[in-house]
């Protein structure tokens, strides 16, 4: 292969051209997302399946979930740098990685989203310093930066440019001062996770969403925080076992899943408390405040079966499995629980996205259905060709599991 100097030692990775093969299958989605992408960019936004109902979407959903998975990075930096968990170290690279392709993603999708990307940078130029979106636009922009600064150490370990002495030591130094981009990346992540919730908290014409505070912040504030930080270690868990099902390899110990599964864990069952309180309040206090019912929050497209769904089969069943030590250690089931966790925060994220702009907020208004067009999937789907591009070249060409020579020699 030309390319096997640039392949990490000790390890194999399949025939050059297969892989041209595989980086031209992802290239189909990332052209037709490209082309959906110029639709909307000469069109504008009315090609797409939004309307002044539904100014949020499939592409807010998408953003919002994502950055909540993508949380694995800045959580498991935070467990591994600042506390001190070192069995973290064999997956912290791909958690970083995972990360920056999120945030990354999500900036992509908004330059989309925003309607008139020439003037994104009002928000950072004229900012609304009474707004929460004001906070969210700076911390991730600050936290996509902070993840540059840690994936560059990772690019610089590749086998050819570790030689070079500069790149070398400039790597070496950058592992050393790596605890202190983690607390960056904590606080930053942290704060716009929450952000982003506390915006949907603040809305009072929005019953679905509405909540009452704890000082200056809603409830949801921290409920996104919470969910952020439970389904992320797990979803960077089943991108690594993705990678060993495609490639055919052992790259991390089910030791470290397991472990992965069993933080999880404990953050689920503190989130599904504080949500389930949360739930109940709204129901019985909230709602019946504001002259509605529970029943009036649903219809037939946008159903009860949705919240059962976030909070039962999504919710407590994953919880179970992930701290109970004799089922998470089989790994179906921990591959299970960690897939219904993620599809709990992306419900999550659906129906607050969806969901509160379908329900009818005066007398005369009716229920509303939004459905996202094919513009909107080819760009998302551009999104997730993109992250698999990037994660196949780092896989490829970067020694980003620590353990994979040990496991499969």
């Amino acid at each position: 292969m030309r390319d096997a100097k640039f392949i990490p030692e000790g390890v194999e990775r399949c025939s050059g051209g297969r892989f041209l093969i595989w980086l031209a299958f992802l290239g189909l989605f990332l052209a037709w997302g490209a082309y959906a992408a110029f639709q909307i960019l000469w069109n504008g936004l009315g090609v797409t399946g939004l309307d002044n109902y539904f100014g949020f979407g499939l592409w807010i959903t998408f953003d919002l979930a994502v950055i909540a998975l993508g949380a694995g990075a800045f959580f498991s930096g935070f467990l591994k740098y600042i506390l001190r968990i070192d069995e973290l170290e064999n997956i912290i690279n791909l958690a970083v990685i995972v990360g920056f392709l999120c945030y990354s993603g999500a900036m992509c999708i908004l330059a989309l989203d925003v309607g008139q990307p020439t003037r994104a940078w009002f928000g950072y130029w004229h900012p609304n310093v009474h707004s929460m979106l004001t906070e969210v636009i700076f911390c991730i922009t600050c936290y996509l930066t902070v993840l540059v600064i840690e994936f560059i150490p990772i690019i610089l370990e590749n086998r050819q440019l570790d030689k070079v002495p500069f790149l070398h030591h400039l790597a070496h130094n950058f592992h050393i001062h790596m605890p202190l981009f983690a607390g960056i990346g904590t606080f930053l992540s942290t704060f716009h996770q929450g952000s982003l919730g506390g915006m949907y908290g603040v809305l009072f014409g929005r019953p679905f969403v509405f909540r009452d505070g704890f000082f200056i912040w809603p409830w949801t504030f921290f409920l996104f925080i919470l969910s952020a930080v439970a389904s992320g270690p797990v979803f960077t868990m089943l991108i690594a076992t993705l990678m060993e099902k495609l490639g055919g390899k052992k790259l991390v110990s089910f030791k470290v899943k397991s472990l992965m599964g069993k933080i999880s864990g404990f953050m689920l069952v503190i989130y599904l408390f504080f949500k389930l309180l949360d739930t109940w309040a709204w129901a019985a206090g909230i709602l019946p405040g504001m002259g509605l019912t529970f029943d009036e929050m649903f219809n037939s497209v946008y159903g009860k079966w949705l919240l059962w769904a976030e909070l039962g089969v999504c919710g407590v069943l994953p919880a179970v499995l992930l701290i109970v030590p004799s089922l998470r250690n089989q790994a179906w089931l921990l591959y299970i629980a960690a897939l219904l966790t993620c599809t709990g925060i992306v419900i999550n994220r659906f129906v607050f996205t969806v969901q509160a702009l379908a329900i009818p907020v005066m007398p005369f208004d009716n229920w509303y259905t939004y459905i996202p067009n094919w513009t909107e999937w080819a760009t998302s789907i551009m999104i997730l060709a993109y992250g698999a591009v990037v994660v196949s070249l780092t896989y490829r060409y970067l020694p980003i599991f620590p353990q994979e020579r040990q496991l499969n020699s």
